[in-house]
């Protein structure tokens, strides 16, 4: 039985672990160019990150190409064809299990990502209408964000969302998530 850590790397796009090395402005230049389609100079070819073939064309994530038929194999149902990571799910399924309110500050550095990637991310799920910010930065998943976090689930676990299943992602991405607790350590808010 393959362990969480590879089940995740083979079902669902995953964010490189140093992309916290980056500035800002790469890191948001990088993050908003997901998806996009690239062709390879003449005379060259690009590789498939999923199924290692050779492709002349291939949609872009941070550094690797996906063939189409790849990159749609990687979406997840329920999600808008927005490309979903296990750092979504564990955002999503924070603000659903939670028995307090969730502040956006509060889990910008909850997860396994820096908190400059947190702020992006936390605005394309808001963007996307998969979680709603009231005046008070109180964040609370749409009845979107529940289905795709079920969808994500189901991509990663192949069954529905059950809180427990947040352990299991953050086991699985301990050694990224903890180098990336250590550097927000000396970080004070970026975005205030």
């Amino acid at each position: 039985m393959p362990n969480t850590s590879d089940l995740i790397r083979k079902t669902t796009f995953v964010y490189p672990p140093n992309l916290h090395e980056l500035d800002l402005a790469s890191m948001v230049t990088m993050y908003r160019s997901r998806g996009e389609p690239r062709k390879a100079a003449p005379g060259k070819m690009l590789a498939c990150a999923l199924t290692k073939e050779l492709i002349r064309e291939g949609k872009w994530w941070f550094g690797l190409y996906y063939s189409q038929s790849s990159w749609d194999s990687l979406l997840t149902k329920n999600a808008k064809g927005v490309p979903m990571t296990p750092t979504e799910f564990l955002a999503m399924g924070k603000i659903a299990t939670s028995q307090e309110p969730v502040y956006r500050e509060f889990l910008e550095v909850q997860l396994d990502v820096s908190p400059k990637l947190s702020y992006l991310l936390l605005n394309d799920l808001k963007q996307f209408g998969f979680i709603l910010e009231d005046p008070q930065s109180v964040l609370t998943l749409s009845l979107d964000g529940e289905k795709a976090l079920d969808g994500l689930s189901r991509r990663i676990f192949e069954k529905r969302f059950q809180p427990d299943l947040l352990f299991d992602t953050l086991d699985s991405d301990s050694s990224s998530s903890s180098h990336s607790r250590a550097s927000t350590v000396n970080q004070v808010s970026l975005f205030t």
